[in-house]
């Protein structure tokens, strides 16, 4: 085989696998993120990075959990560089819409951008994801301890931002 051919074949079968997990990893990288433009962004940053190395990628067993750190990395990356400079302003309603369920979801949103990264992701990963402590653990390379330790801080956290003052779980 040719190594263009070779080449072909591992562009296939990338396109393949983000055909497949894109629309997770924008999910995933919107949550982070809190907005579509951010969240695309972010998916093309860690996708541009993963293709010239997708055939390692694909030898380390899980290429799924390899490119979601990737995305959440190419977020921590952008907020570090961009955070001091956007302001969010909120989004604009039609008529029609039910404005009492969109401020709802607004305030969550609010409570889940003020909180720390850390926190931040640590609850993205197990709440939308659904990942156990184990893998946000060796997701994010810290400690499962520390990462149920960020899920619980975190949750306390929106719990008073959102004023509930019982633990639901």
């Amino acid at each position: 085989m040719s190594s263009g051919s070779i080449e072909k074949t591992v562009t296939a079968d990338f396109d393949d696998w983000v055909a497949a997990r894109g629309p997770g990893l924008l999910r995933l990288a919107y949550v982070l993120t809190g907005n579509r433009a951010d969240a695309e962004d972010a998916v093309q940053d860690a996708l541009s990075r993963a293709l010239p190395r997708w055939d390692h990628i694909r030898s380390v067993g899980d290429p799924d959990a390899y490119v979601r750190r990737m995305v959440v990395n190419a977020h921590t990356s952008w907020w570090r560089r961009f955070r001091k400079w956007e302001t969010p302003v909120a989004e604009a309603y039609g008529d029609g819409v039910d404005q009492r369920r969109h401020e709802e979801r607004d305030d969550v949103w609010a409570a889940c951008l003020a909180l720390p990264e850390a926190q931040r992701v640590a609850l993205v990963l197990r709440y939308y994801e659904q990942l156990e402590y184990a893998e946000i653990a060796a997701l994010t390379g810290v400690a499962e301890g520390s990462v149920r330790s960020r899920v619980s801080r975190g949750l306390a956290a929106l719990r008073v931002a959102l004023g509930q003052e019982h633990d639901d779980e």
